[in-house]
């Protein structure tokens, strides 16, 4: 696979590899999305926003240059004021993340100036990279200053530098990504039309996606971190109305399927409102909501790769990733993509409830 040169999420050429039940690979053009899913499938898709989540600044106790890229909040609706963080040493995105410095010995109570806003670390997270922050000032400020200051997180692959429009889906609303939800680039508006001419549905979700690198082998094995989601009633009901006909759920991007399988698996089932998604899918995982996905091209060893386990076997997988490479396939948030339905396996029993305001039992804390 190759990685695109110029910061184009929608290439016109884009192409999608089409992976069926019974393991067939056939190429694609991705405008033809449409054509190739069933009348009545349900569409869902992530509309977060993303935020410009790589702050620079310094670390106020040493005087040294820092790289903050904030990874993970609690709830979408919290205060917007406390933060997972991944730190790195003096330098920028056009050095490789993996050959990023370590920053200065961060510890409880240091100061990070950045830019317009200071944070304090509440913590470190049992690694030198990993702490929590908590942001000085109201929501509204702290809200202020990210846009201000902070730049979209990117990767050494691309040499110019990303504008926040650049990581926006054509969805994009609210904005708590703090990477973009990549697989949403394939929708445009000739798209949406086109689901609706064919009976298509389509309905959308809230899910705060994290990074997708970290630089870090043992950091990148925790991934992915805890992720909050929002629910709304609207995607609730057209979820269950779908199934109830016998209609597939597409799930367009792994932190779709992520949020919706980890709701359906709350007591009481899936139901509308809030919740933090605590889950890693995987090659053990049995699917309760999600017949299809539509995913970016994701390299062997990435978080998002093992989570493909979920919806094909090993030898699949297998073939899919050579047939990306022979057919020079463009990688992940920048280029082409991949629609995978799983083969037949046994499905858990997806349990509805009466929509209600929030799930029951959830997890709030942070990764330890």
């Amino acid at each position: 696979m190759k990685a695109a040169t110029l910061a184009v999420q929608r290439p016109r050429d884009a192409r999608l590899l089409v992976v069926d039940g019974t393991g067939r690979i056939a190429h694609h053009a991705r405008s033809s999305l449409a054509d190739l899913l069933r009348p009545g499938d349900l569409v869902v898709a992530n509309d977060a926003a993303t935020l410009p989540a790589s702050l620079a600044g310094t670390h106020v106790a040493s005087g040294a240059t820092i790289e903050v890229r904030l990874a993970g909040r609690r709830a979408i609706d919290d205060d917007a004021r406390t933060f997972i963080a991944v730190v790195f040493g003096a330098g920028d995105f056009r050095t490789r993340t993996e050959d990023r410095p370590m920053p200065p010995a961060l510890q409880a109570g240091d100061a990070l100036a950045l830019g317009p806003l200071v944070a304090t670390v509440v913590r470190r997270i049992d690694h030198p990279r990993l702490v929590e922050l908590c942001f000085t000032g109201d929501a509204d400020a702290v809200r202020a200053g990210i846009a201000r200051h902070g730049r979209p997180v990117q990767y050494a692959h691309l040499a110019a530098p990303l504008d926040v429009w650049d990581v926006w889906t054509r969805i994009a609303a609210e904005p708590v990504a703090f990477e973009a939800p990549s697989a949403g680039f394939v929708l445009d508006w000739r798209l949406l039309d086109r689901l609706a001419e064919r009976g298509i549905g389509f309905a959308t979700l809230t899910h705060a996606a994290g990074l997708s690198s970290t630089g870090d082998a043992a950091l990148d094995a925790r991934l992915p971190f805890d992720e909050p989601y929002r629910l709304p009633s609207s995607t609730v009901a057209a979820i269950v109305d779908a199934r109830r006909r016998g209609r597939r759920i597409v799930a367009l991007g792994t932190t779709v399927a992520r949020a919706l399988e980890h709701a359906a698996a709350q007591p009481g089932g899936l139901r509308t409102g809030h919740g933090l998604a605590t889950n890693r899918l995987g090659a053990t995982s049995r699917l309760a909501v999600v017949d299809v996905l539509i995913s970016g091209t994701h390299e062997p060893g990435s978080s998002h790769r093992e989570l493909l386990r979920a919806f094909a076997d090993d030898a699949t997988l297998a073939r899919i990733d050579a047939t990306l490479e022979s057919s020079d396939y463009r990688t992940h948030e920048f280029g082409d993509s991949v629609l995978i339905e799983p083969s037949l396996q046994p499905r858990s029993n997806l349990k509805t409830a009466t929509l209600a305001s929030k799930f029951g039992n959830e997890r709030t804390t942070l990764p330890a």
